[in-house]
């Protein structure tokens, strides 16, 4: 297991306390009771996001995570139909497990039991496997594990199609705005498609292309998919060790929560994993869809467009790369509010590095300017121009 989903993380430490054991968190909570607890843990470094899960499919792919984890979280996962369950079962890698420590699990009072044993014929209608149920013998906490299925033959001997598997048109990676479905995805089994086979073992799965990018269309260089995994791989760790670390005035020791506002394939975080930081790999909406890729390098990320406002906090990220970010935004909203956006999530003293056509970077500049950030260095071969600016400690003034 390398890349886990932690529902309603409170401050994240569950998340906090695996990192340090080379296992990746995305802990999440709604903007309710628990809103301070994710910005707390931002601020310790941990990676953490503002969601909900509601009515909208959370921003991942399907067939993403290794492990989803609920801790005291108060989610009635079988109301509505199970709807949210399934929501789970759509991001959970086949075999992936769903870790659940709640009262329903260790207390026996009439509305727990009656909590859990819906939970458990739910989990069993999705052909869930309960694989362990423990307690603790001095705190009396105890924890079920249900384990996904790997094949569909479970669904195939149903007696009763319910919930129902979802419809052929239904496509399981569409997360952006997308309302969730009472309904469960049947398990990838088609050669060279995501998810047919687990991923190898970290950390030999940060450089190993997926065997199902051999048949993917979902290119964004013009050329197979998997060769360009492999040039991305190398272009990132050329620039990052013989530009990044040293040539651009970044105090590296200082940064921690990192974005890659156009991830690509994860070559710029993969570049980084040395670092003791984690990065957000965010697809855009507009680009190919990298993410399930990156999921499967064992990394992690999230679907977002950046005419719109990012789900976080305000100064709760030490450094955005943002590496050719604007050339489809010009067409459907101005590159200068995405600039102010991210301002708004760029910590005072912060870094962003820029790497867009020069005629994009001079539309740009003059809000830059006008936030008062301090350009560090520019850098321009052919069309092409860096930029590399730090946010300041710089307020305006009260007339």
């Amino acid at each position: 297991t390398r890349v886990v989903l932690d529902v309603g993380a409170g401050v994240a430490s569950f998340g906090g306390y695996l990192f340090e054991r080379q296992v990746l968190t995305m802990s999440f909570a709604p903007k309710d009771e628990h809103e301070a607890q994710v910005q707390l843990a931002l601020e310790r470094g941990i990676p953490a996001i503002v969601a909900v899960m509601g009515t909208q499919r959370l921003a991942f792919p399907s067939n993403a995570y290794d492990m989803v984890h609920c801790a005291r979280c108060r989610v009635h996962w079988h109301g509505d139909g199970g709807i949210l369950l399934m929501e789970v079962n759509r991001v959970l890698r086949p075999g992936g497990y769903f870790v659940w420590s709640a009262t329903p699990v260790y207390r026996h009072t009439p509305e727990d039991s009656k909590f859990w044993n819906a939970v458990v014929d739910l989990a069993e209608s999705m052909c869930w496997k309960l694989v362990s149920k423990t307690w603790d013998g001095e705190t009396v906490i105890g924890i079920a594990i249900f384990q996904k299925p790997f094949s569909n033959s479970c669904y195939e001997r149903r007696t009763k199609q319910l919930p129902p598997i979802c419809d052929k048109d239904d496509m399981a990676n569409a997360a952006w705005y997308v309302p969730m479905q009472s309904c469960i995805h049947k398990i990838p089994t088609s050669e060279g498609v995501h998810a047919v086979e687990w991923p190898v073992t970290w950390p030999e799965r940060l450089d190993s292309p997926p065997s199902w990018l051999n048949n993917s269309g979902k290119n964004l260089f013009g050329q197979p998919a998997s060769l360009e995994f492999q040039i991305d791989a190398e272009h990132w760790k050329h620039i990052i060790h013989m530009s990044y670390l040293n040539g651009l005035g970044i105090d590296w020791s200082r940064i921690r929560n990192v974005m890659d506002m156009n991830a690509g394939y994860g070559g710029f975080a993969a570049a980084l994993i040395r670092l003791p930081l984690w990065v957000l790999n965010v697809v855009p909406v507009d680009e190919p869809d990298t993410l399930p890729a990156i999921f499967d390098r064992g990394l992690f990320g999230i679907y977002h467009d950046w005419c719109e406002s990012f789900s976080t906090y305000p100064r709760t990220y030490d450094l955005l790369h943002a590496d050719h970010i604007f050339k489809r935004l010009s067409s459907r909203c101005n590159p200068n509010v995405t600039v102010v956006e991210m301002d708004r999530v760029l910590r005072p003293e912060g870094w962003v590095i820029f790497r867009e056509k020069s005629s994009i970077v001079e539309q740009i500049d003059t809000t830059i300017r006008s936030l008062e950030w301090d350009v560090q260095l520019t850098y321009a071969q052919g069309e092409e121009k860096l930029m590399v600016a730090k946010k300041g400690m710089w307020r305006p003034e009260v007339s």
